[in-house]
């Protein structure tokens, strides 16, 4: 066997625990950062004034930068390779911009005036600058799960293990917000841009300490040139567009991220309007769906896994969900402590979904090294599009009478928002089509041979 040969069979045999525990920390940065966008950016901005119309727009704007620059860093990491020099600068833009996200607005300052167009314009600059640096970190982590091996349960193995520090990262940015809530009590505008501005300095903190790690523990991927044998041969975009298997990944993918995302952005709006329950459960809430999803996906990290498992466990995900979407649509105020139960579920459902749908991006590389960074970006950039536009569309439909209950409104009711919508419908029809969508795949896993032996010898 020649070198060349020996080297090829190497990749395809199971990684260490180590390695793949220094890949999950890569995205902590850019994890806990939008779980404070998702979760609480619509809250910060129609609490310091702007209407739901400007809050959308300003999340819409970031969600656009987001998208068109995962096409752009898909392309040019293919291009040029070179994945930590990508994350790395990617990290320090999310890091420098974040805190100006939830700071105060710069327009307004350089023209000494306030005005809601002025802060709209403020906060979407930033927002996009924000973005761009997240996808730029995102696109170059996620096609290092390709880069790393060639062996597909480890490439769930390293996704599983992302999908985990996902979690925790979350679990980390309640706990901070949680405190510093306690501490700070806001009276007034500027009081809840200075809460804000806290949280996101001590979560750019926590998430800097996390990639300094990654960068440490983790080498360069070697395996696009080592499979390949020649970086710069580049696969044309044409090629995967002429896979079918490309357009189902893509679309269960999107209609994942559409889940878990919008989801997330009307959960506090659905527990304190909908449900009338305490502000302590806006944080409690998403922490059990957290805790779940984390524990999930370290049982993940252990299956051994073929096409045929990746399409049972995503279904299992999605059938979860609509049971759930369809309880959250009737759930009365009377019953609202049922939402702790219904946490559970959320999360155990998010992670078989999240896991197994950016593990089929694996499955539709395969050995084609050379393209994954574009197939992560273009899958990216619809999955931005997307969640900017439902979040947009929704969230414009969102008043002041559409979040609160008449006084006069028996507690017993079944209010239908459209906060319930958001977290109910949407997500549950998006499980359904995902579902539907997954059954049709035929996902012939590459190297099936090596899919037999135990995990990470």
């Amino acid at each position: 066997m020649s070198n060349d040969d020996e080297s090829s069979l190497s990749y395809t045999q199971p990684i260490g625990r180590w390695s793949i525990f220094c890949f999950g920390l890569g995205h902590m940065l850019n994890d806990i950062t939008a779980a404070c966008w998702f979760t609480y950016l619509l809250l910060f901005l129609t609490d310091i004034g702007l209407s739901p119309g400007n809050a959308a727009t300003v999340m819409l704007s970031g969600q656009v930068a987001d998208g068109v620059t995962t096409i752009f860093a898909g392309e040019l990491i293919d291009r040029f390779g070179h994945l930590k020099i990508w994350h790395g600068a990617g990290s320090v833009l999310v890091a420098v911009s974040f805190s100006s996200v939830f700071g105060g607005c710069l327009p307004c300052i350089l023209f000494s005036r306030s005005s809601s167009t002025l802060q709209t314009v403020g906060y979407s600059f930033f927002a996009a600058i924000f973005n761009v640096g997240w996808a730029a970190t995102q696109v170059s982590h996620m096609s290092m799960v390709n880069c790393i091996t060639l062996n597909s349960t480890s490439r769930v193995a390293l996704a599983s293990c992302r999908n985990a520090f996902n979690m925790i990262a979350n679990l980390s940015l309640y706990a901070v917000a949680l405190l510093v809530f306690s501490i700070i009590k806001a009276k007034s505008h500027a009081d809840i841009e200075y809460q804000y501005r806290v949280i996101a300095y001590i979560s750019i903190f926590i998430g800097c300490c996390f990639v300094v790690i990654f960068l440490v523990g983790t080498k360069e991927p070697s395996l696009k040139v080592a499979v390949q044998g020649n970086r710069g041969s580049r696969i044309s975009w044409s090629y995967w567009f002429k896979k079918v298997l490309y357009y189902q990944v893509a679309l269960a993918y999107v209609l994942t991220r559409l889940i878990v995302n919008v989801s997330q952005a009307f959960l506090a709006y659905y527990v304190i309007n909908d449900l009338h329950m305490a502000q302590s459960a806006t944080a409690l809430v998403p922490a059990i769906i957290y805790v779940f999803s984390f524990i999930i996906s370290v049982v993940l990290q252990e299956v051994v896994w073929t096409g045929q498992r990746l399409k049972i466990y995503y279904s299992a995900g999605g059938i979860i969900w609509m049971f759930c979407g369809a309880v959250i649509l009737i759930l009365p105020s009377s019953l609202s402590t049922f939402m702790y139960v219904m946490s559970t579920f959320i999360g155990i459902a998010n992670a078989l979904m999240m896991v197994t749908g950016v593990s089929m991006q694996s499955v539709l590389v395969g050995t084609d090294l050379n393209g994954c960074a574009f197939v992560c970006g273009s899958l990216s950039f619809l999955d931005k599009i997307s969640c900017g536009l439902a979040l947009y569309f929704l969230e414009s439909f969102q008043s002041i009478s559409a979040l609160h209950v008449s006084e006069n409104t028996p507690l017993d009711a079944t209010y239908i928002s459209v906060t319930r919508y958001g977290l109910g419908l949407v997500p549950a029809v998006c499980a359904f089509l995902g579902v539907a969508v997954t059954i049709s795949m035929n996902l012939g896993a590459p190297y099936a041979k090596y899919l037999t032996e135990s995990l990470l010898e």
